[in-house]
């Protein structure tokens, strides 16, 4: 049997065990699965698949993106958008300032080392954040606040730090070098999602039959992210805006009464499965690091405080009117700010000639180390304190 094909059924298999241990602790299934990750790197047939960017942008975020993207309310979405709007481009921009700072004075980084991991550390992490918090059951306008604002905030951040490694190439790079990248990131994957969502949609019209359903809203999830990645624009917007697309129009009965079934059910089993392998490989990938200690340390601090300074100031210019956020969704917020996947790419993916590449990339760990453990595994105790679950 092909060597790949063992790890990934090896992987399923771990990842299954893990999910009925966890159901039963009644413990987040993503730091269940980080903690197999670490353990079974330790052992002698540990599977030899590691994380990188490819296959975390290309293979497993795709799935996760898409099926968050087809059942999140978008019309609760809509009557926040400012308030997530906000949040997913100033608080990023605010998140990024104050992390490139706390490490350059506190950790005593090179500027350089110091934006770069701002940038890229800056935007919450989609897969850890809906994981979390359907982990913890949340529900209601919380549940789409912090969603939303996850899946959104990456253009900003992708954009942010396709600025600062542009600079650090040596190139110049003008405001209206910004403007236009950001109209391209932003502007160009929502047109490329609509775009491939609304042909799935006209095509998945023409048929009854739910396997052709399945397998039209598969092209669409994958075909969306890689043509926007082609052209050079946003993948992680194109895959959430075609997810809406056929949401949307599935709605209206493109899809067939069993297809929206099967649809649903194939892209939880989807989703189980991404979740599963980004969060063992997380903690395989982990395990053999040496994490700078003060490093470490000085970014968990920093990157907690510069989300708490994202989120408090962003919603306080809501504070009257029907956009009002609840204090304590405020401190839900600000606490379910996890780091993950998309980070950690990014990291990996970093260019030969950025100032202590490695070191940028063992912190990284630290902190999405961190989010996973320290705030995943203090979520629902939080929630239930605030009144967000019911206790028991």
């Amino acid at each position: 049997m092909d060597v790949t094909l063992q790890n990934a059924l090896l992987l399923l298999l771990i990842a299954s065990v893990v999910a009925m241990v966890c159901r039963r602790l009644r413990l987040p299934y993503s730091a269940g699965l980080v903690a197999a990750g670490l353990s079974l790197a330790a052992l002698p047939f540990a599977p030899r698949m590691v994380l990188t960017q490819d296959l975390i942008f290309t293979l497993l975020l795709p799935p996760l993106l898409f099926e968050a993207a087809l059942y999140l309310d978008w019309r609760q979405v809509g009557r926040d958008f400012p308030v997530i709007g906000t949040l997913a481009t100033l608080g990023v921009v605010i998140s990024a300032a104050i992390t490139a700072a706390g490490m350059h004075l506190a950790a005593h980084w090179e500027w350089p080392s110091a934006i770069v991991f701002g940038a890229l550390i800056a935007a919450t992490d989609p897969v850890s954040v809906i994981a979390t918090f359907r982990d913890a059951k949340a529900q209601g306008r919380l549940l789409v606040l912090i969603e939303s604002e996850s899946l959104l905030n990456d253009g900003t951040a992708a954009v942010a730090f396709a600025v600062v490694v542009a600079v650090l190439a040596g190139h110049s790079v003008t405001p209206v070098d910004v403007a236009a990248m950001l109209a391209r990131m932003v502007g160009g994957g929502v047109l490329c999602g609509a775009a491939v969502g609304l042909g799935a949609s006209l095509l998945a019209w023409r048929t009854q039959d739910h396997l052709v359903e399945i397998t039209l809203t598969t092209i669409a999830a994958y075909g969306s992210f890689l043509l926007a990645d082609q052209l050079g624009t946003s993948g992680v917007l194109a895959t959430i805006t075609a997810g809406m697309t056929m949401a949307s129009l599935s709605r209206r009965g493109v899809l067939s009464e069993r297809g929206q079934e099967a649809v649903r059910a194939f892209w939880e089993y989807g989703a189980f499965v991404a979740n599963s392998v980004i969060f063992l490989l997380i903690g395989v990938s982990g395990e053999a690091r040496r994490f700078p200690l003060v490093a470490s340390i000085v970014a968990i601090v920093v990157v907690t405080l510069s989300r708490a300074a994202s989120i408090y100031p962003c919603c306080l210019l809501f504070s009257r009117g029907r956009l009002r956020v609840a204090a304590k969704h405020q401190h839900a917020m600000f606490w379910g700010g996890l780091r993950g996947a998309v980070a950690l790419a990014l990291a990996l993916g970093l260019p030969p000639f950025i100032p202590h590449r490695s070191e940028i990339e063992a912190v990284s760990f630290a902190v999405v180390a961190f989010s996973v453990f320290g705030q995943g595994l203090t979520m629902a105790p939080l929630l239930r304190r605030i009144g967000e679950i019911r206790q028991g």
